[in-house]
């Protein structure tokens, strides 16, 4: 090929090279390309790369060109660019809880005129109203008005709170939003002193820690670079001693052949196929790191609401109080709950349909009582029949029967419904108490059986939740959860996870709720629910599309077949390069020490013939070795030693013998072609 050629050539692959890579600088997160397993040893290839160019010795050798594009295009674009881009996520995951606070608008009052504002003009003692509907535009405390306020968006928790004036139920967050009346909210916050911008904080200033199998695999990676750079570096010496010279070229692409390019380049390989073989289990992984983490996590810390529950309360119990029968209480539960269309509503319904077969219509001339925060009771009238259902203190007010054995007898069951983890509501017909509804939130199914999974392989389980102690305890013990952090705020899940990575552990975070953006973006690996806020789906690394916290059996499962994939093809790219240095200094030297010519086993043609094979073996036997890293080695439960004796058996012995097969048929090939 003519020199014309060659750079045609060169500007064609730089040309495919250059644009992604500049693309991907945009995009780029310096601090995960930095912490990639691969980046020292490109960072060596690039500055040879580099050095060649500028003395102009770059059109010297044309399969030395061909080994640098290859390696550049196999490590450098997909091994370190396409890695941190995908744990590159701290900026995303700013943004989307920047996006839902720029979207906040506000109507501010001042004196009887009302204006709609952007959320950011607000600042401290301005007065808004809330209504109906609305997102609350920024932190306060209500003043005037009772709402209901669904606080899910933050909390996570399903079940809407009451908030009004007075008391400790007035402070209201930025981003959630009323669902029944209205409420005056005055602002005690200036602008970037809120809950979001905490979150924000918090979430920029989360770092995801290296692996134990990052930094062995880094160390071990930059430890033979270090090696076969000094032992490169030795060669002119020698040379110069036995009164020859070895030309800087074939010193460089000495050295590129011998420092281990084989397990980098396959790194990505090994990566991608995880978080493919994750897409059958209907879970997306951002990147292939997360899924090896997953393989050696010791800690799940999982959300309650809508990642080990459901997420909406609904009604398993109804308890009559004495002289009533169970299905009195349902049938006048049943008829205060048709024109109720919360998810609390629809199953007092049907547990009222299906265990006790009711099936009454609502009456034609029938008054629906809507719920409201002031009253918190709703129900039905028809006719001079009134039936109401709410909360307990809310319904003894409302039937003036406070002081009666029916009332205590009342607070009795809504004392045991709490210390169950349930809330209760009662239900009254014509001034007369008839029982309670148990509601509780439902554990999804199977989850017992599956943490029970989970202890079997070693991984201790935590639910973390904004609930009292006693519900959590309750919930807990339900779904066989070792442990529980109750009435936890972001910064308690974010420095409980941060204390169990400062003990050496791994750790797991499952999580759907905007206050648990900040515990999944520091976790190790975060599986965010496909239910979840957006900012928690930014925040993770992995997105459940079926919202089940115990895919993670799943992935610990991959995880492990990934690392035993990696230590199988590090142990072949270890010996693979040890056996090409004895097998190519020996025929480099020869000319200058003949007494090597016993160390010459293989017999290679020359020193540029013994170079130039092994620079074609290195750029065949990545691409082999694509489809086991893809396949990847079959996992198999066993200890690790007996697991490295496998790999040293099969991986060490073949990464041994394949240089020296494969490079002599290379040199016989093109010795024969007179290529060298």
């Amino acid at each position: 090929m003519s020199r014309h050629e060659r750079t045609s050539l060169s500007i064609f692959s730089w040309a495919l090279i250059g644009p992604a890579i500049g693309d991907s600088f945009k995009k780029l997160d310096p601090r995960q390309l930095i912490r990639n397993p691969v980046m020292f040893t490109t960072g060596v290839v690039a500055l040879l790369l580099t050095i060649l160019m500028i003395a102009g010795a770059w059109q010297a050798s044309f399969a030395f060109q061909i080994q640098l594009v290859f390696w550049l295009w196999l490590t450098v674009l997909f091994g370190n660019f396409a890695e941190a881009l995908a744990e590159g996520r701290g900026k995303a995951q700013a943004a989307s809880l920047r996006d839902t606070k720029s979207q906040l608008t506000a109507k501010r009052v001042d004196g009887t005129k009302t204006e709609v504002v952007a959320a950011a003009q607000l600042r401290a003692n301005d007065l808004v109203l809330v209504e109906t509907g609305d997102l609350i535009p920024a932190d306060g405390d209500v003043v005037d008005g009772v709402a209901s306020v669904n606080e899910a968006a933050i909390t996570g928790e399903s079940a809407p709170v009451i908030r009004e004036s007075g008391g400790d139920r007035s402070a209201v967050t930025a981003g959630t939003r009323v669902i029944s009346d209205w409420i005056k909210v005055r602002v005690t916050q200036e602008p970037g002193q809120g809950f979001l911008d905490r979150m924000i904080a918090l979430v920029e200033g989360a770092e995801r820690q290296k692996t134990p199998n990052e930094i062995a695999l880094t160390i071990l990676l930059v430890g033979l670079t270090i090696i076969f750079l000094i032992a490169v570096a030795t060669i002119p010496g020698f040379a110069k001693y036995a009164g020859g010279e070895i030309p800087v070229p074939l010193l460089a692409a000495l050295l590129i052949t011998l420092i281990p390019t084989t397990i980098a380049a396959l790194l990505s390989a090994i990566g991608i196929a995880g978080m493919d073989r994750l897409v059958r289990f209907n879970v997306l992984a951002k990147s292939g790191r997360a899924v090896e983490a997953a393989g050696d996590i010791d800690v799940i810390l999982l959300d309650k609401t809508g990642t080990v529950t459901i997420g909406d309360r609904h009604a398993t119990e109804f308890r009559p109080l004495a002289g009533i029968s169970e299905r009195e209480l349902a049938e006048a539960a049943y008829l205060a709950s048709l024109a109720d269309e919360t998810p609390e509503g629809r199953s007092i319904v049907e547990l009222a349909r299906v265990d006790y077969d009711v099936k009454a219509e609502q009456p034609g001339n029938a008054e629906v009582i809507p719920f409201t925060a002031q009253t918190r009771i709703s129900g039905i009238k028809f006719g001079d029949d009134l039936i109401q259902k709410g909360a307990v203190d809310s319904i003894l007010r409302a039937v003036g029967k406070a002081d009666s054995a029916a009332a205590a007898e009342l607070r009795s069951h809504a004392e045991d419904i709490g210390r169950s983890g349930g809330t209760p509501l009662a239900v009254a017909r014509n001034g007369r108490l008839l029982g309670t509804i148990h509601l509780k939130d439902i554990l999804k199914a199977g989850m017992r059986a599956r943490f029970a999974e989970l202890r079997k392989m070693g991984i201790r389980t935590v639910m973390i939740t904004g609930d009292n102690p006693m519900t959590a305890a309750a919930i807990a013990a339900e779904a066989g959860i070792d442990d529980f952090l109750a009435e936890a705020t972001p910064e308690d899940k974010l420095a409980l996870i941060r204390r169990e990575q400062t003990g050496g552990r791994l750790i797991a975070m499952c999580g759907d709720g905007t206050n648990d953006a900040p515990a999944l973006a520091q976790a190790d690996v975060g599986l965010t629910m496909n239910t979840g806020t957006q900012a928690a789906r930014e925040a993770g690394n992995m997105v459940d599309l079926d919202s089940d916290p115990t895919k993670l059996i799943e992935v610990v499962g991959l995880g492990k077949q990934l690392l035993m994939t990696r230590g199988a093809l590090t142990t072949f790219s270890v010996a693979n390069d040890v056996a090409k240095y004895f097998a190519i200094i020996p025929a480099i030297f020869v000319v200058l020490y003949p007494t090597l010519a016993v160390l010459n086993v293989m017999g290679l043609h020359s020193s540029q013939s013994a170079i130039l094979s092994a620079i074609i073996f290195n750029a065949l036997v990545i691409p082999a070795l694509v489809p086991l890293a893809l396949k990847g080695v079959r996992y198999r439960p066993a200890p690790a030693g007996e697991v490295l004796r496998r790999n040293l058996a099969i991986y060490g012995v073949g990464g041994i013998i394949a240089p020296f097969i494969g490079i002599k048929l290379i040199d016989l090939a093109v010795t024969g072609l007179g290529l060298a």
